[in-house]
């Protein structure tokens, strides 16, 4: 059993399971990694719409057409924390595994090309998924 941690972030659901810390925000996201450090992150599971800007460009658009158009959100999403997270790798941080949650099958998708193109391109597996976990709500 790792005692690295495995980091959630979602704006509202948190896991079942309490051995996930949760996080809310793109920027709670941001500190939460950087305080506890790459090296001490098991894994991270991320949900893609943070917000109430997210959650309408979900129902009027993606839900609908399957269209999704980041102009209509205001907030940071789970694919910026992922675009974060490569910048971070780029700049030499350890490689963590990275899942997604997110019920929007766009901005998941988006999220598993970001994370997954980067490890191609590092010579390791594209193992970023879209997975269920046990949550509230």
């Amino acid at each position: 059993m790792s005692n690295r941690i495995k980091i959630y972030l979602d704006d509202l659901r948190s896991p079942v399971d309490k051995s996930w810390r949760v996080v809310r925000n793109y920027d709670a996201f941001c500190k939460l990694v950087t305080e506890i450090g790459f090296e001490n992150i098991d894994c991270i599971s991320l949900d893609h719409d943070l917000g109430d800007t997210a959650m309408k460009e979900y129902y009027n658009n993606v839900h609908s057409n399957y269209t999704l158009n980041y102009e209509n959100i205001t907030e940071k999403t789970g694919l910026d924390c992922a675009k974060w997270l490569i910048e971070q790798w780029l700049n030499g941080k350890p490689l963590i595994d990275v899942y997604v949650h997110s019920a929007n099958p766009v901005g998941s998708a988006n999220i598993m090309g970001w994370i997954n193109n980067y490890r191609m391109n590092v010579h390791k597996p594209q193992n970023c998924i879209r997975i269920k976990i046990k949550h509230t709500v």
